[in-house]
């Protein structure tokens, strides 16, 4: 059974593979300050939904941002499930070839989302990820990884908002009815929403420009469901395409899970 794990800045990603196929998916807050014992309890009880344990789990690939949660994941597999995690970098096999520079800055989770996109649609793909940041990730058609954009998430923007202006305070990450607000709270949401889905239609008809090139673009992470429906430029939606190529990964290093 493979348990794959992608730890962000804001959220945790968890999915379980049991022969191959998903057995379940869960997302939780990233808290770096975490021990193995803690986030142990947490895992066991996030896999007891799908009806296992975690000394069931016989693989765990592992993509962080995060390295004091990655110390903690680390030693819970070590003392809760007895493996050592294939953990996802730029030396990593992917299939892909990676032309950042230099590839090591390339973020584990960006790695995992274009494998993912890649090696399910083997075409030339722009990946964004609706996460803490933002981002938007290059593969060319012969799976080659070019690079991309990184702009501020959503939820980041609202709070650098209301930490800066003293009369603003937290709103809920929803579109309101009208793109002009009537009044403050929904204003904010125009902003934040509308705003955001916007620079995402930009960036992606600029980078069709630049490279050229007709892209599938597939969206995924923590905040797609919120400002997807607000873009033009979206074809597909995949909320796990980071777990589907944190999987492919390990099969390409490791094997079956």
């Amino acid at each position: 059974m493979l348990l794959v794990i992608d730890i962000g800045n804001t959220q945790t990603a968890y999915g379980l593979f049991f022969k191959g196929d998903p057995d379940g998916s869960w997302r939780t807050a990233t808290r770096p300050e975490q021990t193995a014992d803690e986030l142990a309890v947490q895992v066991e009880g996030l896999l007891a939904f799908a009806g296992h344990r975690l000394s069931e789990v016989t693989g765990v690939c592992l993509a962080s941002v995060v390295p004091a949660a990655t110390a903690a994941a680390v030693r819970m597999c070590s003392v809760y499930m007895g493996v050592v995690p294939l953990i996802v970098g730029s030396e990593t096999k992917t299939g892909l070839t990676i032309e950042y520079d230099p590839p090591s800055a390339v973020g584990a989770d960006r790695i995992a989302n274009a494998v993912g996109g890649f090696s399910s649609e083997g075409r030339a793909l722009i990946i964004v990820d609706f996460g803490t940041a933002t981002t938007f990730d290059v593969i060319s058609a012969a799976g080659a990884y070019l690079g991309g954009a990184i702009a501020p998430g959503v939820l980041t923007g609202a709070q650098a908002l209301v930490r800066s202006a003293a009369r603003l305070s937290g709103v809920a990450l929803e579109a309101p009815e009208s793109l002009v607000g009537t009044n403050t709270e929904d204003s904010l949401k125009s902003g934040l929403i509308y705003g955001t889905a916007a620079m995402v239609d930009g960036i992606i008809a600029g980078i069709k420009a630049e490279q050229k090139t007709e892209f599938l673009v597939i969206a995924t992470g923590g905040l797609v469901e919120a400002v997807v429906p607000h873009c033009k430029s979206i074809d597909k939606v995949e909320p796990l395409l980071t777990l589907m190529g944190l999987k492919k990964i390990w099969e390409l290093n490791k094997g079956g899970g």
